[in-house]
């Protein structure tokens, strides 16, 4: 495993936020988590269509983050499942099919955390 090039974690949440909404993620929201939790910075939570399209949301910004920024994720799991989970240590990314939102419900968990406004990021 590599170790990831250092990048500020709001600019990290910015390309990651640009990159999904390219893709037409759906409901992209952002937490501010410092405040909760040692894990990350920030939590991005977004859906997809389908099996196929959060697939290619996570290949995306994983091939784009490496490639054009020069950063690797830490982790990643869940590739065949309904909700794909991208650790980037500073920012962590939950690609979900609308079904297991909903039944994870993760910012409903993580409730008190921050909203960041992610439309300034695509602009």
């Amino acid at each position: 495993m590599e170790l990831n090039n250092y990048m500020e974690p709001e600019k990290l949440l910015a390309e990651i936020v640009r990159i999904a909404d390219d893709r037409k993620a759906k409901d992209i929201v952002a937490m501010r988590v410092t405040e909760q939790t040692t894990l990350a910075d920030y939590f991005v939570i977004m859906t997809g269509t389908s099996t196929t399209h959060i697939q290619s949301l996570s290949d995306e910004i994983e091939y784009k983050l490496k490639n054009n920024l020069g950063v690797n994720s830490h982790h990643i799991e869940g590739i065949t499942s309904n909700w794909i989970l991208m650790d980037y240590t500073t920012v962590v990314v939950n690609v979900f099919l609308s079904e297991a939102r909903e039944m994870y419900a993760l910012e409903r968990m993580w409730g008190d955390a921050e909203t960041v406004d992610v439309e300034k990021y695509l602009k």
